[in-house]
């Protein structure tokens, strides 16, 4: 008997695939779900959220996959998180406008660990950056991808790619200077 798996909190056991298409979609997309939910988490800053997209991705790559629109399952659902992660970001904004309320996207630091507190401190400061400069920087230094096809993801050309990686590490290294540092 197969062992279970989660998909997105899914029991491979009690999921039933409608066909053998479905179960060739999860032998290909459940190797990569640490990997998708790890960028999602890096986009959205908190592991509920980021389970939310990878499943809503999912969900938007079977039906496209279904219909053979999907060459490739992986790479078409990541793109999807970043869609999704851009249109999430769209709609804080309107609420942070209608609202009046700051967000609090940093996570309590431990100081228990050195190397625990300046991780921490990091991911702060990536995700305090807007959203766009957030995408360009999770996928060139955490997916390693090249500014071409950061582009190609982000649905925007090179300069834009390299401007908004450019100002993302400015803001960075302002955010990341210790004290009495310049």
């Amino acid at each position: 008997m197969e062992e279970a798996r989660s998909v997105s909190g899914i029991d491979r056991r009690s999921f039933r695939p409608s066909s053998e298409i479905d179960a060739a979609f999860l032998d290909v997309l459940v190797p990569e779900l640490p990997r998708l939910r790890r960028v999602a988490r890096l986009l959205t800053g908190a592991s509920d959220d980021a389970d939310d997209l990878v499943a809503e991705a999912i969900v938007r790559t079977l039906p496209a996959w279904r219909a053979g629109r999907v060459d490739e399952i992986v790479g078409y659902t990541r793109v999807t998180i970043y869609h999704l992660a851009s249109k999430r970001w769209r709609r804080l904004a309107v609420k942070r406008r209608l609202d009046h309320r700051a967000i609090d996207w940093a996570q309590a630091i431990s100081a228990s660990d050195d190397e625990t507190a300046e991780r921490d401190r990091v991911l702060a400061a990536v995700a305090a950056l807007a959203p766009r400069r957030r995408a360009v920087v999770v996928l060139r230094f955490y997916e390693d991808r090249s500014i071409g096809e950061i582009a190609a993801v982000l649905g925007c050309s090179e300069g834009t790619v390299k401007s908004q990686l450019s100002r993302a590490l400015g803001q960075l290294g302002v955010s990341l200077k210790g004290p009495g540092q310049r």
